[in-house]
């Protein structure tokens, strides 16, 4: 099977958002567009036709009028669909295996049939195991010119104590598609004993934990720099929470980029606190990277 961008999409103006986002990128990589509708009741037999031969129908018309607004709006793009009848999340994530990227809309709002609403969204991204983006409604691709490059972002969240190379690697790899900087953001929370002392530490302190904390994340780097010399990456140190230092840094990004660390909960796949706070308040389009 060729590997390619699948966009789930229901209907809904959020999905809609994601699929247009995602036949951008799929244009960036030189890939296919996969778009895909999953949803338990679509075979549904016809014991209750008014309500399951709707749906279907519906669904149907929905997949095949944006495929072809795509296809109209990007002529030689590759667009692909495809319905099952499956749980959203599940069918979602079995689907996705097969591909280089995974395309979602966020906070939908439930389309016709219910699918990937807030909750479906974070469930698919604690689950899958490729790379996850989540698109806003409003976030649809805008194209910009080559002379805007030294403008653009791709934030990357890098917990310098321990870097996760499949993270960094896929921020690289986006920043020189779109042949714009990569800006590697590190956040650091002041201990809690400076409650005490009062709410703002003295400027040498700052200052202090400043330098260390930078030449840690230029060691972090030094690796990726080597590899990706053309790419301009610039280490950005703030302090706050790594959550925090994401969203003020991401005002203009065009691309966050954070991991998700592949280990197992008692109460299954879960989202860390950093990726699931980002993906809630983040004004920009946020991949969500599994690693080991």
């Amino acid at each position: 099977m060729t590997r390619s961008v699948l966009a789930g999409i229901d209907g809904s103006p959020q999905s809609e958002a994601a699929a247009l986002w995602a036949a951008a990128e799929a244009h960036r990589r030189g890939s296919a567009l996969r778009l895909l509708h999953a949803w338990p009741w679509l075979d549904a037999g016809d014991g209750n036709a008014s309500w399951p031969g709707d749906l279907r129908s519906k669904a149907l018309d929905a997949v095949r009028e944006l495929a072809d607004r795509i296809r109209r709006d990007r002529p030689g793009l590759p667009v692909e669909t495809a319905m099952i009848s499956d749980d959203p999340v599940d069918g979602l994530v079995a689907a996705a295996k097969e591909q280089d990227l995974l395309v979602l809309g966020s906070r939908g709002l439930g389309g016709f049939a219910g699918l990937l609403v807030g909750s479906v969204g974070l469930a698919v991204t604690a689950r899958a195991t490729i790379p996850t983006v989540l698109v806003r409604f409003g976030q649809a691709p805008v194209e910009r010119p080559a002379t805007a490059a030294a403008a653009r972002e791709v934030l990357v969240g890098l917990d310098a104590g321990e870097p996760a190379d499949a993270v960094l690697e896929f921020a690289t790899a986006e920043a020189e598609l779109r042949g714009c900087r990569l800006r590697a953001v590190h956040g650091r929370s002041l201990p809690p004993s400076w409650s005490l002392a009062g709410p703002v530490p003295p400027q040498a302190y700052l200052m202090e934990q400043e330098s260390a904390e930078g030449a840690l994340v230029s060691r972090s780097l030094a690796g990726l720099r080597a590899k990706h010399p053309g790419i301009d990456t610039i280490a950005d140190v703030r302090l706050g929470g790594g959550a925090q230092a994401l969203l003020d840094a991401s005002v203009h990004a065009e691309l966050v980029v954070v991991g998700r660390r592949e280990r197992r909960h008692h109460l299954g796949p879960h989202l860390g606190p950093v990726a699931h706070a980002v993906l809630h308040h983040c004004a920009a389009p946020v991949v969500v990277v599994p690693h080991p």
